[in-house]
Formats: C-alpha cells, sequence, structure tokens
C-alpha cells in the first residue's frame, strides 16, 4: 500500500488525514485548539498548543491506520494563512501567541498609510488595504513584543505562517514558505514571486526574519523518520487542488470558520474591479505559477460557534441544521455576523455584528436559520463579485469543508443562488490538496489529469426557490448588511 500523509493545521482544529493511492481516505484523527480573545477584535492561538496538537493528531491517525511514519510515501501540510507566528531560532519557542488572520488590531494602522503606499501594496500584491494580512501583524509583533524586538537584534527572530512553524517543528530547524502562504502576507511581489523590499521596507520587515519562497510542490525537508515534507499549500489553495480546480475558469468555495471562494486565472494576473484578492493558486516544481481570484468572508462556521459558545442555544454545532429545520423561514430575521468587519466584496473593518427584525414571535430556531442563511448570502456576494470580475455567469459550484455535510445549508445556498450546488465524496478537500500536492513532487502521481480523474461527485443541489422570493429576500440581506456600517470611528 502507499501511504500519503496530510496535515491540516485550520483556525480552530488540526487534522491529520492519511489517503491511499487512489485517494481514499485510510485514517484521520482532529483536535481542536484554544481561541484566544484578549481583547475585542484580538484573535490569538497558542503556537506551542498547535505544535503539540499536530503530534498528538499525527500519532493517532497512524495508529489507526496501522502503520508507522516511516510508512508514509510523503506529508504535505496546509494551514489557516494570514495567521502569524515569532518564535526564536535557538529556542524553537515562540515569543509571543500567533495572530490570527481575523484579528484586527492593525486597523487602525493600515487605515493611516498613505494613498500612495496603499496603491503600493495593492499592486504589487493584489491584496486588499486590511489588517487581515501578515505583514501589519508582523509589524505589530516587531513593535509592541519586546522578546520580538530583541530576537530581531539578536538575528535569531523567525517570524511566518503557520506553515513555516510546522515546517520548522517537523523537520527540526528548516525554514521555509510557499508561494501560496507568501502571496498572503501583503509582503510577496506576484510578479517575481519574491519578497518585495519596497513592501519590507513599508511594513518594517526585516528581509532575514522570513524563510525563502518555493514552489507549492516541493521537497522542502525531511521528517526524523525520513519522509519526505513535500508540500506547503493554503488551506483554500489545497483545497483548490483537491478539487481538481486546474483550468481556468474551475472554481470551489470551501466552508471552514470563513468561507472562501477561488477561480482558477491561469497564468494571468488577473486584476478584481469588484472588491476580490488577487493571489497565487498553487505551483508544482518547475512549472509557471497558476493564479487565482478569491473572495473571502470572515465568519461563516464561526458564527454557528458563536451560538454554540456565546449564546449557548446549541450545545453542538451539528445541531444547528435540526433546529434551524423547524422553522420554515427566518420569520423575519436577518444575521450579518460581521465580528471581525465585512471582508470581500465589502472590505470594512468597521463593521460589526447585527440581528436584526426580532419580534416577540422570534425563536432561537429563527436564529439558527438566519445563521445559515448569512453563510449562503455572503457567499452570494463574493460568488456575484467573481463572475462580474470574470465575465462568466455562474451555473454550478463546487463546495467543499465540514459545513457541506448540513444538506439543509447546502440547499439554502443553492436557493440563495439559483444554481447548483454540487458536493464531492471527499469533503476535506483541503488535507486532500496536501496530500495531492505531496505526492505530485515524491512521484505517487504522475499528474493533474491522473488526479482530475479521482474526483467523485456524491451529492447536488438545485434551487427550489422562486426567483422573484429570491429578489426579495437578497434586497432585505443587503439593507442588513448596510447596518452593519460605521459601526467603529
Amino acid at each position: 500500500m502507499t501511504y500519503i500523509g496530510a496535515l491540516d493545521q485550520g483556525t480552530s482544529s488540526t487534522r491529520f488525514m492519511i489517503f491511499d493511492a487512489d485517494a481514499r481516505v485510510v485514517s484521520s484523527h482532529q483536535l481542536e485548539h484554544q481561541q484566544i480573545f484578549p481583547k475585542p477584535g484580538w484573535v490569538e492561538h497558542d503556537g506551542a498548543e498547535i505544535w503539540a496538537r499536530a503530534q498528538e493528531v499525527m500519532a493517532v491517525a497512524l495508529t489507526q491506520a496501522g502503520i508507522k511514519a516511516s510508512d508514509l510515501k510523503a506529508i504535505g501540510i496546509t494551514n489557516q494563512r494570514e495567521t502569524t507566528i515569532a518564535w526564536d531560532a535557538t529556542t524553537g519557542k515562540p515569543l509571543y501567541n500567533a495572530l490570527v488572520w481575523q484579528d484586527t488590531r492593525t486597523a487602525e494602522f493600515m487605515d493611516s498609510l498613505k494613498d500612495s503606499d496603499k496603491e503600493l501594496v495593492i499592486a504589487r500584491t493584489g491584496l486588499a488595504i486590511a489588517p487581515y494580512f501578515s505583514a501589519s501583524k508582523m509589524k505589530w509583533l516587531i513593535d509592541n513584543v519586546p522578546a520580538v524586538a530583541n530576537a530581531v537584534t539578536a538575528e535569531t527572530a523567525r517570524i511566518g505562517t503557520i506553515d513555516t512553524w510546522l515546517l520548522w517543528n517537523l523537520s527540526k530547524g528548516t525554514f521555509g514558505t510557499d508561494v501560496t502562504n507568501a502571496s498572503r502576507t501583503a509582503l510577496m511581489n506576484l510578479e517575481t514571486l519574491d519578497w518585495d523590499p519596497e513592501l519590507l521596507s513599508l511594513f518594517g520587515i526585516p528581509r532575514e526574519v522570513l524563510a525563502d519562497i518555493k514552489a507549492t510542490s516541493h521537497v522542502f525537508a525531511h521528517t526524523s523518520e525520513g519522509v519526505p515534507i513535500a508540500a506547503l499549500v493554503g488551506d483554500q489553495q489545497a483545497a483548490m487542488i483537491g478539487q481538481a480546480c486546474f483550468d481556468v475558469g474551475d472554481s470551489k468555495t470551501t466552508y471552514g470558520t470563513g468561507n472562501f471562494a477561488l477561480l482558477n486565472t491561469g497564468t494571468s494576473i488577473v486584476r478584481s474591479q469588484h472588491g476580490l484578492l488577487t493571489t497565487l493558486c498553487y505551483q508544482f516544481g518547475d512549472a509557471p505559477a497558476i493564479y487565482a481570484l478569491e473572495g473571502s468572508v470572515a465568519v461563516t462556521g464561526s458564527a454557528i460557534q458563536w451560538l454554540r459558545d456565546q449564546l449557548g442555544i446549541i450545545s453542538s454545532s451539528s445541531e444547528v441544521e435540526a433546529l434551524a429545520s423547524t422553522v420554515t423561514d427566518n420569520g423575519g430575521v436577518c444575521f450579518v455576523p460581521a465580528f471581525s468587519g465585512l471582508f470581500a466584496p465589502h472590505w470594512r473593518s468597521d463593521a460589526r455584528g447585527v440581528i436584526v427584525g426580532l419580534t416577540r414571535a422570534t425563536t432561537k430556531a429563527h436564529l439558527a436559520r438566519a445563521a445559515l442563511e448569512a453563510i449562503a448570502f455572503q457567499t452570494r456576494d463574493v460568488l456575484d463579485a467573481m463572475s462580474a470580475d470574470s465575465k462568466v455567469p455562474l451555473k454550478l459550484m463546487r463546495v467543499d469543508g465540514g459545513a457541506t455535510a448540513n444538506n439543509l445549508l447546502m440547499q439554502i445556498q443553492s436557493d440563495v443562488m439559483g444554481i447548483e450546488i454540487v458536493r464531492p465524496q471527499v469533503i476535506e478537500t483541503t488535507a486532500l490538496g496536501a496530500a495531492y500536492a505531496a505526492g505530485l513532487a515524491v512521484g505517487v502521481w504522475a499528474s493533474q489529469s491522473e488526479l482530475r480523474n479521482k474526483w467523485r461527485e456524491d451529492c447536488r443541489w438545485s434551487s427550489m426557490q422562486n426567483p422573484d422570493l429570491r429578489a426579495e429576500k437578497y434586497v432585505q440581506w443587503q439593507k442588513a448588511v448596510n447596518r452593519t456600517l460605521n459601526w467603529i470611528e
């Protein structure tokens, strides 16, 4: 048997999945980690806890599969992308908690940039001016954490995204990243695929604290057991690979803590006119880099976690489907979970969450249904922008991620968009994509066409909603979105 491992480090949990050569799941283990909220708008993770969870899920998945680590042909790492961590090269210990992509503490700094600097960032990186991306998080760590500043002075500081942190630990000291993760920092030049000197200067980031940028599918290092670590890839780009979106115009939407839609634009760098990001899709070995348009929604699955953890109206996330199914509509309630502002296509860090349309007749079931509709409406906002940029009307959407197991949500998504929604047999395509990229690097799979032939449909949904009602509900959603704006001065 041939085994490929995928370490999938996400915003709320870490998973290790083992696949065989036919891309079927052999075993899997997953553990959540703590979400740390020191202040409103601040979101952190404990890097040491993430590494401990990674070791644990790998050990359990290997035991479940009945194999040893050395039996793996390769390991691919996929990760929450913009989340940023600093550590000391001599001790290997984090110097501060990781700043999560949802963290908005640098919003004021980003807003204060001169117009010419904002234009430079957008032109060189294809990204928006937002605290979402890594550069301002790196600057905050250097400027506000003495241990980080001291390590920079001593030339022992290492700063990077979570892929870099996991590679360092798995390989016992290799320092590297890939084009997909580097493209999310607001420091990499889209054309040169290298750190941009002017952007490094703008954000005050010394080049020596950053890893070298390599191709996505590439042998970066080996574990102590001799297993090649043969792919690093941001989670959303990994899902593109897992969904076999290798042709220009192919797209997918991943449902996780947030929602992310990507559209393959091939070797062309397409600049969005509708609030989307231009980003790297992947680079396989020495082949040319492939680019994508991306739209991101900050709060989707985490809105369901909020119902569970903060409001307590469900005791597990899986209960939301049954609860929402007890009502036929939202009872006039709209929920816009702009907890950390609004991402694509709005890019408004001044927005905050609202629940509108409450009456005495409102129940927790209406709120649960409104939460599912919020996921669907935010996704429509992004896909409408994508269609406008690409000039291609969307007729079908491939979906993946944990929330796609919620059949009611998928039906609501189809109704909201008026198109067919298709779910593959393996919904954890993020991990599958990391396995594919690693397998390509070591020759387990010979080509992208071989991977394309492994894609298998599981289920599909068609819209059952009257078009007039769809339009009416979307107008109501847009009214609710407008209520979130200008809340933070």
